[in-house]
This record gives structure tokens, C-alpha cells and sequence, in this order.
């Protein structure tokens, strides 16, 4: 068995499915589904995403914006909100059944449903190349998805996207240990 070529293709595994929400200039709430992002700095996200969006033109007003990470109890509203515009479909969020709260820290909605959060300002957005870097102001999270004070990714199920298949999967089953499975080669 060899290995086959798949061509240039944005292909990792796993990939966030981070729902980012910001407010209008009207402090109304929108929300968009997001999958290519990433940390990149310890207090910083970077998200590729296309500055038509509705969400993008919000964040950009008000300089804030939550980022949510997606679970599997919420998979259908959390699609509903990447496959809608909200330049076409005006509070998308009330139609698929998620609330939010304003940020204790931020200009920006937080996703209730959704047990965790970052809470962001907007740092830079480069409409050329798509690049958002937004930095982490907090985090908030849930208190049903913590055992003994730590998230449990057990309670959360986030779920990640399958760019192989089109598909959402969930995360959460414990193989190892970080800075530790692999001292076995030490």
C-alpha cells in the first residue's frame, strides 16, 4: 500500500468548528459557522474567513467578537448558522433556537447554549488576505461542563470538521497525555 495524492487541498485534522458572533451597529446579534482557524499566539486567534460575511462587517464596527466552540447537542443550529447569510436572514440566531448574553468583557454576544468562549477583540483584520487576529480578552465557560473545576470535553462534546468527508465529528475521548505518553521514549 502506498500513499495517494490528494492535491492542494486545505486538509487537517482536526478542524475547529468555532461559531463567531458579533453584534450590528444596532446591537443586534449575528452569528457565523467557522472552520479554518487556529491559535497563534498565546493570547491571539487567527480565522480565515471572507469579509462579505455579515459577522465580519459587525466585528469590524465594534472592534469585538466571541468566538464559541460548537458541540454536538447544537450541530444543526451551529450548521444553520454557516449555511445562512445574515446579510439575507435577519436574526438567524432566534430561528435556530440559540439565545446570548452580552460579554462581561467584550463588545460582543456570547452563544448561552454553547459551554465555551473566547471573547475577543478585534486586533487586525486583513481583507486581502482574509486574516482575522483577534485577541483573547477571556474565556468564559459553562459551569455544567467542569469536573472537579477543569472542562471536561466529555460534557462539552465540541465537534470538529472533516474536510475529507464533509462531515462534523466529536471530539472528546482521552488517549493520552500531554508532555507525558510520549517520555515512554526518553
Amino acid at each position: 500500500m502506498g500513499r495517494v495524492n490528494l492535491g492542494v487541498k486545505p486538509y487537517t485534522t482536526p478542524q475547529p468548528v468555532w461559531i463567531l458572533a458579533a453584534y450590528d451597529e444596532n446591537g443586534v446579534a449575528n452569528a457565523m459557522n467557522a472552520a479554518w482557524g487556529g491559535v497563534s499566539e498565546s493570547n491571539e486567534l487567527s480565522v480565515c474567513l471572507t469579509p462579505s460575511h455579515k459577522t465580519c462587517k459587525d466585528f469590524m464596527k465594534t472592534g469585538a467578537l466571541t468566538i464559541s466552540m460548537a458541540d454536538a447537542e447544537h450541530v444543526a443550529a451551529c450548521d444553520y448558522v454557516g449555511i445562512v447569510s445574515g446579510n439575507d436572514v435577519a436574526d438567524k440566531l432566534a430561528k435556530c433556537g440559540l439565545t446570548v448574553s452580552k460579554s462581561e468583557f467584550v463588545n460582543a454576544p456570547v452563544i448561552n447554549e454553547l459551554a465555551i468562549c473566547v471573547e475577543c477583540n478585534v486586533k487586525e483584520f486583513n481583507e486581502e488576505t482574509c486574516i482575522l487576529k483577534a485577541e483573547i480578552v477571556n474565556v468564559s465557560v459553562d459551569e455544567s461542563v467542569l469536573t472537579d473545576g477543569k472542562v471536561d470535553l466529555a460534557k462539552v462534546r465540541p465537534i470538529a470538521f472533516d474536510p475529507f468527508t464533509n462531515s462534523y465529528n466529536v471530539l472528546g475521548e482521552k488517549v493520552g497525555t500531554a508532555w507525558g505518553s510520549g517520555k515512554q521514549f526518553i
